[in-house]
Order: C-alpha cells, then sequence, then structure tokens
C-alpha cells in the first residue's frame, strides 16, 4: 500500500515536471523573440530538451512503478536509469545545436533589439527553475527515484547556465561587445555538454548494478549486528541498485546444532529489520553451517 502511494506521488510531480518545463521554455523563447540574443537561445535551447526528457522520465516512473511479472520477476525499476541515459543524449544533441547557432551568430553578425526586457523574462524563468530544481532533487532524494533527481540535476545546472548568461548578455549590453554573446552561448554548450556525460556515465553504471552507497551499506551491518543474536556470523553481503529498488543479500552462519525453524525465525527477523531500515530493499539471505564461517579481515559481520 505504501509503496503504490509513494509511485502515485512520483508519477503526480513528474506530471507536473512536463508542465513546469513548458511554461519555463515558453518564458524563455519569448525572451530571445524580443531580444534576438543567441545566448537567450541557447537558453531557451536546453529548455526545450527539459521538456523532451520530463515526457521521458514521466513515462519511466510510470513504467518502473509497473510490479514484477512472469517476464520481469524483478520488476521494471531500471527504466529510470534508462530515462536518465536519455536525458544525457538529449543533452548532448542541444550543446551541438547552440554550437552551430553561435558559430553562425560570430560569423555572420547579430544585431540585439529590446535585450534588457529579455533578459528580464529570462531572470524570471530562471527563479522558477531554481525553485522547482530544488524541489525535485529533494523528492527524489527522499523517494529514492533516479529520475526526479536526474532532472533535478539537470535544471540546477541550466539555472547556473542562466545565471551567467544573464551577466554575461549584460556585460555585452553595457559594452557593446556584440561577440560576447554567441561566445556565451559557446561556453554554455560545452557546459551542458559536460553534463550531459556525467549523467550518462552515472546512468551506464547504475544499470551495470552499481552497489549501494557507503552509507547505505553500513546501515545494513548495523541492522545485521543488531539483529542477528544466535547467528555466529555474516558474510559476502552484496548489493545492487535498480532504481527505487534496492536488492541486499549475505550468507548467514549459525550453528550446526540450529534447527531450521529457529534459522529461519533469525532470518525473518534481520529481513524485517534491514526492510523496515532501508525503503525500497528487498533482501535474499543464505543460511550456513558454522564451518562455512569467514575471517573478520574478509569482511565478515560477526555476531
Amino acid at each position: 500500500m505504501f509503496a503504490n502511494a509513494l509511485n502515485d506521488r512520483i508519477s503526480r510531480v513528474a506530471a507536473a515536471n512536463i508542465g513546469v518545463a513548458l511554461a519555463v521554455v515558453s518564458l524563455k523563447y519569448v525572451a530571445y523573440l524580443v531580444s534576438g540574443s543567441v545566448a537567450l537561445f541557447s537558453d531557451a535551447l536546453e529548455s526545450i530538451v527539459n521538456v523532451m526528457t520530463a515526457l521521458t522520465a514521466y513515462f519511466a516512473i510510470r513504467m518502473s512503478a509497473k510490479p514484477p511479472d512472469s517476464d520481469h520477476p524483478f520488476g521494471h525499476s531500471k527504466a529510470e536509469f534508462l530515462a536518465a541515459m536519455f536525458e544525457g543524449a538529449m543533452i548532448a544533441v542541444a550543446a551541438v545545436l547552440i554550437l552551430i547557432k553561435a558559430y553562425s551568430s560570430l560569423t555572420e553578425g547579430e544585431t540585439l533589439e529590446q535585450s534588457f526586457l529579455g533578459l528580464g523574462i529570462n531572470s524570471v524563468a530562471t527563479i522558477i527553475n531554481a525553485g522547482w530544481a530544488w524541489a525535485l532533487i529533494k523528492w527524489g532524494t527522499d523517494w529514492r527515484s533516479p529520475a526526479l533527481i536526474a532532472d533535478g540535476h539537470h535544471l540546477f545546472t541550466d539555472v547556473i547556465t542562466s545565471v551567467g548568461v544573464i551577466i554575461g548578455l549584460s556585460l555585452a549590453i553595457l559594452t557593446g561587445w556584440s561577440f560576447l554573446d554567441p561566445l556565451i552561448a559557446a561556453i554554455v554548450a560545452v557546459n551542458i555538454l559536460g553534463m550531459g556525460y556525467r549523467i550518462a556515465t552515472d546512468s551506464m553504471s547504475r544499470l551495470m548494478d552499481q552497489a549501494a552507497s557507503p552509507e547505505i551499506e553500513a546501515r545494513i551491518r548495523g541492522a545485521i549486528e543488531a539483529n542477528g543474536v544466535g547467528a555466529v556470523q555474516a558474510h559476502d553481503i552484496r548489493t545492487r541498485q535498480a532504481g527505487r529498488a534496492l536488492f541486499i543479500e549475505f550468507h548467514l552462519v549459525v550453528p550446526g546444532s540450529m534447527t531450521v525453524d529457529e534459522a529461519h525465525a533469525i532470518c525473518d527477523r534481520l529481513e524485517d529489520s534491514i526492510e523496515k531500515n532501508i525503503e525500497g530493499s528487498e533482501v535474499v539471505i543464505h543460511v550456513e553451517p558454522e564451518y562455512k564461517a569467514k575471517p573478520e579481515d574478509s569482511g565478515a559481520v560477526p555476531l
């Protein structure tokens, strides 16, 4: 029931993200139209990418929320990583288009019109983006949604580049150095190209079953130590992240004289504790006899 409520909440935020992206790109495009600035054009083009990635994230989140089935017994949660990889690719496309526009402007020249009005409109869009980026990162972290986190970091980078565009274009207007406008656009393009690379490589790493963070693994070990009374040790603790799901498995060594019922009771206690302590986790425990115990320097948890 809780998981369904969380999935619904994430889906609603992803849907709202599309609306915010459309509003921001509209404002930024109007800013470009009234000013003719290629730097503002680059900012608007990145926001068009935001709309595309917001749509992709929404459908990926809906897909990841689907329950396991016969073809996907571990669920569909990795769909969010695919969305994040697509976002990285779209950012790279936007960077190339911006560079083409900047080169054209440098070689052919441009005339800025009503630049301060364009900057004012762009500033409003940037403020909206900043607030929404902060909210997406917070919600994505709290709800362990890679797609929301990726979108939030993307928007935050967009905010930083927008601030740079506003400052640089203001300088170009005040000094009359019109070449600064396409130069700023080129800098924006290189910056978002790097951002796209980071998002894509991080998503690729997670698709390859990246382990949980050291902080999460420390919590797992703590839960095992606190609730493994009666067992000898736990070893070969392994984790893999798949969207909002975290799969945890380890070997639990118990005394050879212990009954199956007693060992099963310890496993139930460990599973309940870990899954309550780490939201979205799924635990698998393999029970072994005493002679399978490993030395503590191997990373085993003594109990």
